[in-house]
């Protein structure tokens, strides 16, 4: 039987650290699904999904622990997603922010989020220079997923009315189920 975990993984940034963590997993009989990972500073931080045979799980699990020697935490969990996340259910959507960067634009938008039951599946965010200015721009996809009963009209003014007040640009894309997961 195969037992799926996620992991999240931070440490040092240095080369091979990948191919460490792969290897790991495959000389324990593990599937690697999917994974986010990237450079943060000088941090390595990751998340991945895999599956392992239930009798290499505890074997996995201490030979991952054993990398803290090298200054890398590894924390595994049991996947065990909420039934409705697993079905699916409610429509995605991507929401992309641009402005000029202060503190709370990420508090003030999923504040909204969350008081109209909208679930963030995956926010990438970034701070870069404006190609004309050089001022600090503020950046962020994000992918939500929109519950049945979601008034989108209602969700999209009160984002437009936060973005007024942040100077923030807020657009929003409908995006096909079907090509999320590629």
């Amino acid at each position: 039987m195969q037992i799926p975990l996620v992991m999240t993984v931070i440490g040092n940034d240095r080369t091979g650290l990948v191919r460490s963590l792969a290897g790991i997993v495959a000389a324990h009989g593990g599937n690697w699904l999917e994974s986010r990972m990237c450079r943060l500073g000088g941090q390595f931080a990751g998340i991945l999904r895999i599956h392992v045979p239930a009798e290499n799980q505890a074997a996995l699990t201490q030979a991952l622990n054993a990398l803290q020697s090298q200054g890398l935490s590894v924390v595994v969990h049991a996947d065990q997603a909420p039934a409705e996340a697993v079905a699916g259910v409610g429509k995605i959507t991507a929401l992309t922010l641009v402005g000029h960067d202060h503190p709370g634009i990420v508090r003030d938008i999923t504040s909204a989020l969350a008081r109209h039951g909208v679930n963030v599946e995956e926010l990438a965010s970034e701070c870069v220079s404006a190609p004309m200015t050089g001022e600090t721009l503020f950046q962020a996809r994000v992918r939500v997923r929109l519950p049945e009963h979601c008034r989108m009209a209602a969700l999209r003014e009160e984002l437009e009315n936060i973005a007024a007040d942040l100077m923030v640009d807020v657009s929003f894309a409908e995006l096909d189920e079907q090509k999320v997961g590629s």
